[in-house]
Formats: structure tokens, sequence, C-alpha cells
């Protein structure tokens, strides 16, 4: 039987996830709560590396909330495609850090599939600092993630966890077509900040 604690999680998190693929602001304040309750459901799974991961979702959505709702320089921020000379380093890294922190938790604890579980958590990073900066590609990585975390969760007994996670793979399917229709083409969006700073006296 599916816990009320874990209904919540679920629930919070749901409404989180399709605000973001609808580019709303109110993803934040949500996903704040919804990984709030889903932390302590990670830590009574002894799914260590997904507890770490939420608090870094609480004090990011923090970051992200007031970069979204500041825009850049009054104006909202746009969608954009991060470069590929970024991505080319991001994911060797990614890898490298989630077998550095899978080794940890496989020798100094009684983590469950550290390293998949490390696989979400250090993916789930890299996915997140590009929502912040309301990157395309982000939902890529949200891909990748989801396809690790919903059998992961489901071989804990977490079903209704690993139900919504892969409702999650769709929704980044979705949102990544929504943000590639909405995105500012890299070039214009670097060409409009310059003109918004070379217009500001001082500058």
């Amino acid at each position: 039987m599916t816990a009320p604690l874990e209904w919540a999680a679920n629930g919070m998190t749901a409404v989180a996830i399709v605000l973001a693929g609808r580019n709303s602001v109110h993803t934040w304040w949500t996903g704040i709560v919804g990984c709030t309750l889903f932390a302590i459901l990670f830590a009574e799974s002894r799914l260590y590396a997904d507890v770490a991961l939420q608090g870094f979702f609480v004090a990011t959505s923090v970051a992200g909330w007031w970069k979204w709702a500041r825009g850049d320089h009054g104006d909202p921020l746009p969608i954009t495609h991060a470069s590929v000379a970024n991505l080319a380093w991001t994911v060797p890294l990614g890898a490298v850090a989630t077998a550095g922190y899978g080794a940890l938790l496989h020798f100094t604890t009684n983590a469950y599939a550290p390293f998949l579980d490390s696989a979400v958590l250090v993916f789930s990073v890299i996915g997140q600092i590009l929502m912040m900066q309301r990157r395309v590609e982000n939902w890529a990585f949200w891909l990748l993630v989801n396809s690790i975390a919903a059998p992961l969760y489901f071989s804990r007994g977490l079903t209704l966890t690993a139900v919504l996670y892969a409702g999650f793979w769709l929704n980044a399917v979705v949102s990544w077509r929504n943000w590639y229709r909405l995105a500012t083409p890299r070039a214009d969006a670097d060409a409009a900040i310059g003109m918004v700073s070379s217009d500001r006296p001082g500058l």
C-alpha cells in the first residue's frame, strides 16, 4: 500500500514538473515542497544520494525562483540553447562524478544501488542548473535521469514514484519540443543582452 508521504511527494512534484514544461515560474515553489517530502521518503528507503539531491533541489529552486522572477535586466529570462562546447565537457564530467560518488557510497554506507543512485543525483544536478538558466537542453538530461530513476525506484518498492518518473519521461519529451519552439537562438540572445547593457549609463 502506498504511504501518504509518497502520494504527497509525488503530487507536488508532478505539479512542479508540469509547470516547468509550461515555462511557469510557479514550478519553483511547488518543487521546493515536493523535494522536501521526497527527501524524507528517500531517507526511509536508504537512497542517500537522492536525499542529498533533494537538498540541492530545494536550494537551487530558491535561486531559480529568484532568477526567473528577476529576469534579464528587467525582461523575462529568455529560453536559449546551451553551447556545444559546454555540453562537450559537462557530459564526461558527469560520468566521472557519478563513478566517484557511487564509489564513496559503496564503500562507506549501506546505500542501495549506489552507482545508479549517484547517476540520478549527478545528472539531475546538471539538468537543474541548465533549467535555472532556461536552456533547452536541460530536458535531455531529465530524459536520462528518468530512464534510470523509474526502474530504480520500482526496485525499492516505490511503485507510485516509479510510475510518476515514467510520466516525467514523457513530459520531458513534450517539454523539450515546447522549449525548442520557444527558444531564442543563442547569438540573438547574446546580442539582445549586449544592446541592453550598452543602453545603460556608465556601461
